[in-house]
C-alpha cells in the first residue's frame, strides 16, 4: 500500500474507531405475512449500553462471526435507520459486518432475507416475483415505525438503505429507477452472455403481461433520505429517463476485480452516467472485487470452500486481512455519506 493510501486508511479507521460509543444490540427481526404480502425474517441491530455479553452472531468454519449483544437494552432513540438489502441467493447475514459498525456508530440497521432469492429460499415463484424485493424493504420500514416495542427506534426522517448486487438493484429501485422490459431484451440480445441476462431469464422474469406491468411500475419509496449500492447488477434493466429523475443522494460503490461476471460499463460505470451528476458520488477502489462486500473469511474458509462447493473459494479469496481493512473503509465512507458529513 502506498504510504498516503496507507495514512487515509489509518486514519479512516481511526476516525471509526473514535465514533462507536455503543454496544451493537442484535435481535431476531420477524414480520408476519399479511394479505397480498409475504412473512420477512432477519436481524435487526441497534445501538445498546450497559454490560450485556458480546457473543459471536454464528458459528462458521468460513466466516468470521462479528459479535453482537443479543437482547441488550436500545439505547435512547430514535437513530438513523439503514436497511439492508442482499444480493443474489445471500442472506441477512452477509453485510453483517457493516450492520454491526454502523450500530456502533449510533445507526438502527435491519437485514431481511428476501423470499425467493436468498440462500434458503430459491422457489422459482418467488424468483419470478422480483419486484417484491423493493415492496420487502418497504415493509421492513413500515413495521420498524409502527410496532410499538420499536417505534421509538427509528427516526422516521432519518431512513437509508444499503444494498449489494442485486440488493443494489432493488435499492436503485426505491430510488426511482424503473424497469424496462423491452430495453433489457435488447441489450441482452447483443449481449447474451452478460450475467444478468442469464439470470433474469432464468427467473423468468416480466415475462407475461401481468409480470411485466407489476415489474414496470414505480417501486419507489420516498421515505428513504439516502441510497448506497454496493457493484449492483441489473442497470441495463432500468429506463435512462427514470434514472436521470433521481435526485436523491446516491453512493455507488463500483469493483473492477472481475471475479463475478458483472461488467462495470455496463453495471456501476453506466448508472452513474446516467444519474444527475449532483446526486451521486462514486468510489471504485482499485482492488475492491464484488465478494468484498461480504464477511471476512477464517484462515481456513478458502480451503474448505475448495474441497466442499468447487468453484465458490473465489468468495474467500484475498477474503482475510486484506478484505477487513477494506471493510473499515468502507463503513467509514458509508456512516459519513449517511450522516451527511
Amino acid at each position: 500500500m502506498k504510504p498516503l493510501l496507507f495514512a487515509l486508511a489509518f486514519l479512516c479507521t481511526a476516525a471509526a474507531a473514535t465514533a462507536q460509543s455503543y454496544l451493537p444490540g442484535l435481535q431476531d427481526l420477524k414480520i408476519p405475512a399479511t394479505e397480498g404480502h409475504r412473512p420477512l425474517e432477519g436481524l435487526l441491530w441497534y445501538p445498546a449500553t450497559g454490560e450485556a455479553p458480546m457473543t459471536p452472531l454464528y458459528d462458521s468454519k468460513v466466516w468470521e462471526a462479528p459479535p453482537a449483544a443479543r437482547g441488550a437494552a436500545p439505547a435512547t432513540g430514535p437513530f438513523p435507520l439503514v436497511v439492508l438489502s442482499h444480493g443474489m441467493y445471500g442472506n441477512a447475514l452477509n453485510q453483517a459486518w457493516l450492520a454491526a459498525a454502523l450500530a456502533r456508530q449510533g445507526f438502527a440497521v435491519a437485514a431481511i432475507n428476501h423470499p425467493g432469492t436468498s440462500t434458503w429460499s430459491r422457489e422459482p415463484d418467488l424468483s419470478r416475483q422480483l419486484w417484491e424485493r423493493p415492496r420487502d424493504i418497504s415493509r421492513v420500514i413500515d413495521h420498524l415505525l409502527a410496532a410499538p416495542e420499536l417505534a421509538a427506534l427509528a427516526d422516521p426522517d432519518r431512513i437509508y438503505i444499503a444494498g449489494h448486487s442485486l440488493g443494489g438493484f432493488t435499492a436503485a429501485l426505491l430510488a426511482g429507477a424503473r424497469y424496462d422490459a423491452e430495453r433489457f431484451a435488447r441489450i441482452c440480445s447483443q449481449l447474451p452472455d452478460e450475467l444478468v441476462c442469464g439470470v433474469l431469464k432464468g427467473w423468468k422474469i416480466a415475462e407475461t403481461p401481468e409480470d411485466r406491468t407489476r415489474m414496470e411500475a414505480d417501486l419507489s419509496d420516498p421515505r428513504i433520505k439516502a441510497f448506497a449500492l454496493f457493484d449492483l447488477g441489473g442497470t441495463q434493466s432500468f429506463t435512462q429517463d427514470s434514472l436521470a429523475r433521481i435526485t436523491r443522494p446516491m453512493l455507488v460503490y463500483g469493483a473492477p476485480v472481475m471475479n463475478s461476471g458483472l461488467t462495470l460499463d455496463i453495471e456501476s460505470r453506466a448508472l452513474v452516467n446516467a444519474l444527475p451528476a449532483a446526486s451521486v458520488r462514486y468510489i471504485e477502489p482499485q482492488t475492491l472485487s464484488h465478494f468484498d462486500f461480504l464477511g471476512v473469511c477464517t484462515p481456513a474458509g478458502e480451503a474448505i470452500l475448495a474441497a466442499e462447493e468447487p468453484g465458490d473459494e473465489i468468495i474467500c479469496r484475498g477474503g482475510g486481512a486484506e478484505r477487513a481493512a477494506k471493510h473499515q473503509q468502507i463503513i467509514t465512507e458509508v456512516a459519513a455519506f449517511f450522516r451527511g458529513d
